[in-house]
């Protein structure tokens, strides 16, 4: 067999494919609204400047001196009716990396704000906790491991009454596990993975998207196939993300793109996801996106296709593994495929790949959903996308050899579309894995339909064909498709081509 059929979405592609899919990432951070992807967020009001004297909150103020740092540190640490302003001061400045660095030098900093953060009045809590948020913002990592003392305090009011010190607190958390590991070292003995099981039970929004976010940034942690994934599933965790994910279209779509992003790095990164496959992860996401298709406005909300990217990688990737053929057999979810496609192919070309891969996955071993293809009349909106991309060219030609492989009645198909004149201008692209494919789709034809191979040459195939017999990688398989077309007779082509094989 010359190309691969079946393939994980994700961390454990193939060698080939690594390089595009780096290049697809950085276009997919690129297009996602919010960076949802190993990132860093603020929380700030509109009028988070007005201690600074400033307009808006994006103006980053000017670095402090030592010694205006020492200043506002003694501010914050007298305990005068003043001491909120002065933590406001301090928040507005935090906002400056250079000061930030300054600060936690400072001996005792880190120590003042544990105690303010702990205090038992509301308001100098919540502005110590939002002092915190400005340092876990740091891409400095020393400015990180400086915050380790708070960790468990952090951990701790995630299960208070207010919602806003919720919230920033659990963005803190998220914004420091980027950045150090040794944060994240801490934080899981601190038992982080059932807070936060406990947390993704709560009825208000922004606390869910806000543990969505703090998971996201775990997950994607170099340890975390070893360390984080297998207590995660050990939880209650993978269910309760499920029926968020499911539940995005009515409700919580911000909580929705989270979880959907946390299944995919799980799915991705981790061998064995009976866990997700015994709480019914293909049937509820193939759900999902019949639902998508069904419901899709003529004006795409902003934002969707930040649910619907994890969402077909994670079925997709599902479907890639040993004892998962079958369960997506449902030719709705064809259907559904191709009109998500057409509602995303303008703004957002980059899902054409990830329906592609979910379509290659479908087809690699089921003749039902191959035929499929067929009756329901979707191979000339299939063919259509052959020119889309350089990826979008491999994959459709991967599905097409997926449906060649089945026999005789699919190739005989195939080939009244017509589709052989559409072959030969691929055969001239300078990719040779898509030539490679296409090479591969041209054996299976001939293999069975022998006929073809005499149509492909009264149309010129083998001077397409004889210009690859200098390329290394190519050269085998050309030449013995050229020895095939110049044969003639249907008896020797099918020998040549069951030898080769």
């Amino acid at each position: 067999m010359w190309g691969r059929r079946r393939a994980r979405r994700g961390g454990r592609s193939a060698e080939e494919l690594r390089e595009r899919r780096r290049e697809r990432e950085a276009a997919l951070r690129r297009a996602r609204r919010q960076e949802q992807l190993v990132s860093k967020r603020l929380l700030r009001e509109d009028s988070a400047a007005e201690e600074g004297g400033q307009d808006g909150a994006d103006v980053v103020p000017d670095p402090l001196s030592e010694d205006e740092v020492l200043e506002l540190l003694r501010g914050v640490q007298r305990g005068s009716e003043d001491r909120q302003r002065s933590l406001g001061r301090l928040r507005w400045a935090l906002q400056n990396e250079e000061t930030q660095q300054k600060f936690v030098r400072l001996d005792g900093s880190i120590r003042t704000l544990t105690g303010l953060f702990t205090s038992s009045l509301a308001e100098l809590q919540l502005e110590a906790a939002r002092c915190l948020h400005e340092l876990s913002h740091s891409s400095v990592p020393t400015v990180a491991e400086a915050c380790l003392p708070v960790t468990s305090y952090l951990l701790t009011y995630l299960s208070g009454h207010s919602l806003e010190l919720t919230e920033l607190c659990l963005y803190t958390l998220g914004n420091l596990v980027v950045e150090s590991q040794a944060v994240r070292k801490q934080l899981l003995p601190q038992g982080i993975i059932p807070v936060l099981a406990s947390c993704i039970q709560s009825p208000h929004e922004a606390v869910l998207e806000g543990v969505g976010y703090v998971l996201s940034q775990l997950l994607q942690a170099k340890e975390a196939p070893m360390e984080i994934i297998p207590l995660v599933l050990d939880s209650v965790l993978p269910q309760h993300m499920l029926r968020l994910v499911c539940s995005g279209l009515k409700a919580a779509m911000g909580a929705a793109v989270e979880f959907a992003w946390c299944l995919h790095y799980i799915i991705c990164r981790h061998k064995d996801n009976e866990v997700l496959l015994a709480l019914g992860a293909v049937p509820a996401l193939t759900s999902l996106l019949l639902d998508l298709a069904s419901q899709i406005p003529q004006d795409v909300p902003e934002g969707l296709e930040l649910l619907v990217c994890p969402v077909l990688r994670s079925l997709s990737n599902l479907l890639a593994q040993t004892g998962c053929q079958g369960q997506g057999q449902d030719g709705r979810l064809l259907i559904a495929l191709f009109l998500i496609l057409q509602c995303f192919l303008q703004q957002h070309p980059f899902l054409i790949q990830e329906c592609l891969w979910l379509l290659n996955n479908l087809t690699a071993d089921d003749p039902f959903l191959c035929s499929a293809l067929l009756s329901l009349e979707l191979l000339p909106a299939l063919l259509q996308l052959l020119t889309c991309s350089q990826m979008a060219t491999v994959l459709v030609l991967t599905v097409l050899c997926n449906m060649a492989e089945k026999g005789l009645f699919l190739c005989q198909q195939l080939l009244q579309q017509p589709l052989l004149p559409q072959l030969l201008p691929l055969l001239t692209l300078p990719d040779p894995e898509a030539v490679g494919q296409c090479l591969e789709l041209l054996h299976l034809l001939f293999l069975h339909c022998p006929e073809a191979a005499a149509d492909f040459t009264r149309q010129g195939g083998h001077q397409a064909l004889e210009q690859h017999q200098s390329t290394p990688e190519l050269q085998e398989r050309a030449q013995a498709l050229l020895d095939v077309v110049r044969s003639g007779a249907p008896s020797a082509c099918q020998a040549t081509l069951a030898a080769f094989s």
